[in-house]
């Protein structure tokens, strides 16, 4: 597998030495996260606000874009449009229009006016109002999970690794959602469930990521007898090269979500590629960096009661 190395598995890159630097530029940039979140806000979609839902369909196929730009031009701004089933079938979410009826068939008549032409005349094949209180509910499951995530993960990483791994693992976790979160709020970009989905997956990505280097911190901890400083850069070197190539693997699929899934898949693919970069450099420059803020030593990976023996055999 040399071949496929993109770090020789030797490297002395000195990670640590640049942990005051790197642990403040991820505080920045995570202390302007959380105030984007509370100064600006988020543009929340329709899951959140609630509107109508009118599904048309047309004679011929339609671009999406053109039946969006039909809309604005009448003056429903931010409707949501994908297509369904066939090229003919047009799903359209929008918030109601101000000064019309709040009846969705009288929204969804004014929908068809806007959207149909003479050459391609559209048909009102249901309408229905989208309540908010679905979207919250789910947004507050979301919140649920997130803790039940958070606190599992502690647990069992306080069960593997003790207590340090498990405090700098969950503050690296922390940190990429809220810097994932936050860019939504600082760019104003649409946030529905599927981002919310999207930043619940970018948990998973990051603390998987940072067991791996985890692991290897511990073997060396075992096998090496070197500083904790030390110790810590040659296991972030050693896992140097699979956690690049990992993380651009994953980018590249990901992209392509971006790129070809639609506009109903493209908050979710940016949430994740923003996860997997935030993720791929808090696993190298943050998690290792806050280990050696908390003093990490031999002893925090060798439980007394079982590897006692072990120890005392030891020179």
């Amino acid at each position: 597998m040399k071949p496929f190395n993109v770090f020789p598995y030797d490297s002395k890159i000195d990670f640590m030495r640049l942990r005051v630097l790197s642990t403040v530029v991820a505080a920045l940039v995570m202390f302007v996260a959380i105030g984007a979140m509370a100064v600006k806000g988020f543009n929340f979609a329709l899951d959140f606000t609630g509107g109508v839902g009118i599904e048309l369909r047309f004679d011929k196929p339609v671009e999406v874009e053109d039946v969006r730009t039909n809309l604005a031009k009448a003056g429903f701004e931010g409707a949501q449009v994908q297509n369904f089933g066939t090229g003919n079938d047009i799903l359209i979410r929008l918030q109601e229009k101000e000064g019309t009826s709040n009846a969705p068939g009288s929204v969804a008549q004014d929908v068809k006016q806007a959207t149909s032409t003479a050459e391609n005349p559209a048909e009102v094949r249901s309408s229905a109002v989208i309540s908010a209180q679905v979207g919250k509910e789910l947004a507050l499951n979301g919140i649920w999970a997130l803790v039940f995530v958070v606190v599992g993960f502690l647990i069992y990483i306080s069960f593997r690794f003790e207590w340090k791994f498990a405090v700098a693992a969950i503050i690296t976790t922390l940190h990429d959602v809220l810097v994932v979160v936050g860019w939504f709020a600082l760019s104003g970009h649409e946030f529905d469930l599927t981002v919310l989905a999207g930043a619940l997956s970018v948990m998973g990505y990051s603390i998987n990521d940072t067991i791996v280097v985890f692991d290897r911190v511990r073997e060396n901890f075992r096998s090496m007898r070197a500083s904790p400083s030390e110790v810590l850069n040659a296991s972030i070197n050693q896992t140097l090269s699979r956690t690049v190539i990992t993380s651009f693997v994953a980018f590249l699929t990901v992209l392509a979500l971006y790129l070809y899934g639609g506009a109903s898949l493209r908050g979710m693919a940016e949430s994740q590629m923003l996860g997997i970069v935030i993720g791929t450099l808090s696993s190298i420059f943050v998690a290792c960096p806050l280990l050696m803020w908390l003093g990490v030593s031999k002893q925090d990976l060798m439980p007394k009661a079982r590897d006692e023996a072990a120890l005392a055999r030891r020179p």
